[in-house]
């Protein structure tokens, strides 16, 4: 008898036990996520990302009457595997920005439906970057609105890059994972690797959200439909 997939395990930190609960209800009616641990402040929180690993962080942007923005990279530094979904109910493009900035993965709207967020928690857990096409934007006229010199430095990048690494590139936008990428592309997974590495050190990326904005903001894949 083969052993039941690992569960996504996610910790919630909310000032607000009710959304807490009503999260955690939410979430564990879907097969595969499991909610490992609740806090209700950041202090509580820290201690938690210590004592254990969590797949995913679910953070309220506004906890505690204040926002949330500066806590997460004290999070990243400090629960390094484990990927940021930030919860928000501002419909604001600047904080979802900021959000993605400070490293969250992804930001998801409180009014959203409850198969978005689990949706979310999906593409976040798997790499892929989640945010609205209107905080995509301006994320993308920030990162190409800058004065460019007469020689930009980017093109001399981007024109390192091979055929194949460019290839690599778009399936990475389309929110393929490594092993769906070896198969489209008919190499090995340790090929898909090597060749991230080589795009990662070209371009001076550090992760495939960083990449994704970065081909997004070049031109190097679509923005989706």
């Amino acid at each position: 008898m083969e052993p039941a997939p690992q569960r996504i395990r996610i910790l919630i930190i909310d000032d607000q036990l009710v959304v807490r609960e009503g999260l955690r209800l939410l979430i564990e009616n879907h097969p595969g996520l499991k909610i490992a641990a609740m806090a209700g402040n950041r202090a509580e929180a820290l201690e938690m990302v210590k004592r254990e690993i969590f797949d995913l962080i679910i953070l309220n942007l506004e906890l505690e009457g204040t926002s949330a923005l500066p806590f997460i990279p004290q999070l990243r530094e400090v629960a390094d595997k484990a990927r940021v979904l930030a919860l928000t109910s501002l419909r604001n493009p600047q904080i979802h920005q900021a959000a993605v900035q400070s490293g969250a993965m992804g930001v998801v709207l409180k009014e959203d439906a409850a198969d978005l967020l689990i949706k979310a928690i999906e593409k976040v857990h798997y790499g892929e970057v989640w945010l609205d096409r209107l905080s995509l934007g301006t994320l993308l006229w920030h990162l190409t609105s800058r004065v460019h010199d007469p020689i930009d430095p980017q093109v001399k990048k981007i024109s390192s890059l091979t055929d194949r690494e460019r290839e690599v590139i778009r399936l990475i936008a389309e929110g393929l994972k490594n092993k769906q990428i070896a198969d489209r592309l008919f190499i090995s997974q340790t090929t898909v690797t090597h060749h991230l590495s080589s795009i990662y050190a070209k371009l001076g990326v550090s992760d495939r959200l960083e990449l994704v904005v970065y081909a997004f903001a070049n031109k190097l894949a679509k923005l989706p439909e």
